[in-house]
C-alpha cells in the first residue's frame, strides 16, 4: 500500500492523470511487463527507478503509446489508449516526452525543433509559435541558442532543448526516460537543475532515472521496479527511510554507496 506523502491533493484532483490497471507486456515470448497497476495524480511528481532490465523504460514508453500492451488498460484523463487510434492520439497529446537520446532534427535550428510541433500539429501562426518556443528556451536557461543547429550545442544543451520542445506543447504530463543517461558527468547538473525548476512548477511528472539525489530532491512518490513489476511503492520519505522490499534496500545500499 503506497505511504501517505506530504504532496496535498484537492478533492477537484481525484480523477488520475494516469491510470495503469493490469498491465502485462510481451516482446514475443519474453513478459516485460506483469500485472502493473499505478495511478498518477495530477501535479505529483513520480520517479520510477530500479534495475536494469526491470522494465522501467518499457512502462513510460506504454504510457506514451510508443509501446502497445497485450493485456491491461491505461487511461489518461479518462482516455484510453490502444482503444482506437482517435483516442489513442487524443491521449498522447496529453504527454510531453523527454527520451535518453535528444532526438532533435539536426538540419533544424533550436528554434525551428522547438517549432515544428506547434505550426504543423497545433497550426499555430509561426509568429506564436515563436513567441511559445522563446518562453520555454528561456525557462531552459538556452534562449541564447535559438539558432543554433544541434551539432553546435553540448550534450546538455541538447537535452534541455529536447525539454523545450517537449512543453511547448502544454502537455500535462511530463514523462522522462532516463533523460541524463547519456551525458556527460559535468553536463547532468545542469539538466537536472532545469528539471527540478520544473518540479517546482507544479507540473505533474514520470521520472526514469538512477539519480537518486534527484530522486530524494524532487519525487512525491517513489515507484520500485524489478523483473517485470512493482515491488514497491512509497511516498519519497518513506522510500528512502525505510523501504520495505529487500530487493528495493539492496538497491539503495549499492546506488547510495558510490
Amino acid at each position: 500500500m503506497l505511504a501517505e506523502t506530504s504532496h496535498p491533493v484537492a478533492a477537484v484532483q481525484l480523477i488520475p492523470h494516469v491510470r495503469i490497471d493490469g498491465l502485462n507486456k510481451w516482446f514475443a515470448a519474453l513478459q516485460v511487463l506483469k500485472n502493473i497497476d499505478l495511478s498518477v495524480r495530477p501535479g505529483v511528481r513520480i520517479v520510477v527507478c530500479g534495475p536494469s532490465g526491470s522494465g522501467k523504460s518499457t512502462l513510460i514508453r506504454c504510457i506514451n503509446g510508443l509501446e502497445p500492451f497485450q493485456k491491461g488498460t491505461i487511461q489518461l484523463d479518462g482516455i484510453a489508449l490502444g482503444r482506437n487510434a482517435r483516442d489513442t492520439a487524443t491521449a498522447r497529446r496529453l504527454t510531453g516526452m523527454v527520451f535518453q537520446s535528444f532526438n532533435l532534427f539536426p538540419h533544424l535550428t533550436v528554434l525551428a525543433n522547438c517549432t515544428l510541433a506547434l505550426r504543423r500539429v497545433l497550426l499555430k501562426p509561426a509568429r506564436e509559435a515563436e513567441e511559445i518556443a522563446m518562453q520555454h528556451l528561456t525557462a531552459v536557461r538556452i534562449p541564447e541558442k535559438a539558432q543554433a543547429f544541434p551539432a553546435q550545442l553540448s550534450g546538455g544543451q541538447q537535452q534541455r532543448v529536447a525539454i523545450a520542445r517537449a512543453l511547448c506543447l502544454n502537455p500535462r504530463i511530463m514523462l522522462f526516460d532516463e533523460p541524463t543517461s547519456a551525458l556527460d558527468p559535468e553536463m547532468i547538473k545542469e539538466v537536472l537543475d532545469v528539471m527540478i525548476a520544473l518540479a517546482g512548477s507544479g507540473v505533474t511528472m514520470v521520472c526514469v532515472t538512477h539519480e537518486m539525489g534527484f530522486a530524494r530532491e524532487v519525487a512525491d512518490e517513489i515507484v520500485f521496479m524489478d523483473e517485470g513489476r512493482i515491488v514497491e511503492h512509497a511516498s519519497s520519505r518513506d522510500f528512502f527511510s525505510r523501504a520495505a522490499h529487500p530487493r528495493a534496500r539492496l538497491f539503495l545500499d549499492t546506488i547510495l554507496s558510490h
